[in-house]
């Protein structure tokens, strides 16, 4: 890719589905900084629901994985193949029918705990600012591995709909060490913003284990009812592992007037399954990623078959 699609960020044309065209030279790719300030959204007052933000009954939210963003061990050094990247991955999930998005700063480990550095902050909400320009469906924003500060800072600033936490409330035992629910924080944080900007939250998140005796359906009521997440997310046991269907049902069934959306081993052949079972929506990773590799570029065609099983498991319902 040569800085393609690039052009017109400072013009004030609408977000479209398709690409822009090509920009042959570098000099108008680096336009991707000159950024207007994104538009002003309504009032906490007026924010839309989860499930109103999508046209979609029952949406398909395809992953945007970043490769190693500068200061991370496997950062290679060139930030516009990250940037590019990044935009051809969305690109190519509209191009299948996705339903929405997730920006994650995926390649960054070993991934900080809590408060991610200030520059990866400034970098994706660049790329957050540009995707949000140049296709146009919801944008969520997560950022590694518990930052939920920045993902509504970037989200406010880059006119995103939704941010993804990981633990929002509880106690967790991690890889990173002990992550603690700070939904007190971030719930705060989102109304000093004036942010119109949905909190989707982990339930007993992958890579996890909860601390304590806190059953998941209880780690949903209170999820929602204490925390004040807008929607809900139930996942297997790592990144691409499948979810327990019998979690899926007993979460769906604790809290029945929030959206559930399962987070992890969403499959072609498994979507039907989980919508069967009672989720609202999905997440999909790496089986939108070619060759089912979660570190490889999105495959339209995979991305098409995933949205087309989840759409015949919604007629399905009657």
């Amino acid at each position: 890719m040569d800085g393609d699609g690039f052009a017109g960020l400072r013009d004030g044309t609408e977000r479209v589905r398709r690409s822009r065209p090509e920009i042959a030279d570098r000099e108008s790719s680096e336009r991707y900084f000159s950024l207007e300030m994104p538009r002003l959204r309504m009032g906490s007052q007026a924010r839309p629901a989860f499930r109103e933000r999508f046209d979609a009954a029952r949406p398909v939210i395809g992953m945007v994985h970043l490769p190693a963003l500068p200061g991370a061990p496997a950062f290679d050094g060139d930030r516009e193949a990250i940037r590019e990247r990044a935009l051809e991955d969305a690109r190519a999930l509209v191009a299948g029918g996705i339903d929405g998005i997730v920006l994650e700063n995926f390649g960054d480990a070993p991934f900080y705990p809590e408060s991610v550095p200030k520059h990866v902050v400034a970098e994706m909400t660049a790329i957050a600012a540009v995707i949000r320009r140049e296709v146009d469906v919801p944008l969520g924003i997560n950022v590694l591995r518990n930052d939920a500060e920045a993902a509504l800072s970037i989200a406010a600033a880059a006119d995103a709909d939704f941010v993804r936490v990981n633990v929002h409330v509880g106690t967790a035992a991690t890889d990173q060490g002990i992550l603690e629910g700070r939904a007190h924080e971030t719930i705060r944080l989102r109304e000093r913003l004036e942010a119109d900007v949905a909190v989707l939250a982990d339930v007993h998140v992958k890579h996890a284990t909860p601390v304590g005796e806190t059953g998941i359906e209880q780690a949903a009521e209170e999820t929602v009812g204490r925390g004040k997440a807008d929607g809900v997310l139930v996942s297997g046991s790592g990144t691409g592992a499948e979810t327990s269907l019998e979690d899926v049902r007993r979460v769906s069934s604790a809290v029945p007037d929030t959206p559930v959306l399962v987070g992890s081993g969403v499959t072609a052949e498994t979507a039907g399954d989980f919508l069967e079972a009672g989720a609202d929506g999905l997440v999909v990773g790496t089986a939108l990623k070619e060759d089912g590799e979660t570190t490889n570029p999105v495959a339209s065609s995979r991305v098409a078959s995933v949205v087309a099983a989840a759409r015949d498991g919604v007629s399905g319902d009657g």
